[in-house]
């Protein structure tokens, strides 16, 4: 299972206009330049984003883009849901009906893992990610990411 680009790279650039959250309007070609997502791609990311209100477009020669809340407000799940919608481990588990329903083992395994997902992505805010940015860059070890709050 792996996560599609469009939510990878949409979490990224929303941490990138969180790292710049309350300073001037960010460019989508800065973001393109430091996180190494093409401007078209990130046009892509963006329109659903703004739809969704979590980033502002502000227009003019000092035009760019801004969250639309503050970073603690929004969380990784707000964003992967507008741009993946919910993550879905197995069919099963998200309502699809199946003919060994009642008795399947696996069934408590996918909605286990699931829920650990959901929780994690629920739990996290942009605002958590760019205290883990800082700890990263301000020379210190760190090599865990904390999700218990």
């Amino acid at each position: 299972m792996k996560l599609s680009t469009k939510g990878r790279y949409g979490v990224k650039a929303m941490l990138d206009l969180a790292i710049h959250y309350g300073e001037a309007p960010i460019s989508i070609k800065s973001i393109s330049q430091r996180q190494k997502i093409s401007e078209y791609y990130l046009e892509q990311l963006f329109s659903p984003l703004r739809k969704a209100n979590l980033i502002k477009s502000i227009r003019g020669a000092q035009g760019g883009y801004v969250l639309n809340k503050s970073p603690e407000d929004i969380t990784v799940a707000e964003i992967m849901n507008v741009l993946e919608g919910p993550i879905e481990i197995s069919d099963c588990v998200d309502g699809s009906s199946c003919n060994n329903m009642d008795c399947c083992a696996t069934r408590l395994l996918w909605t286990k893992i699931k829920k650990s997902i959901d929780d994690v992505m629920e739990s996290v805010t942009l605002k958590d990610m760019v205290d883990d940015y800082n700890r990263m860059n301000s020379g210190h070890s760190y090599t865990e990411v904390k999700i218990d709050k």
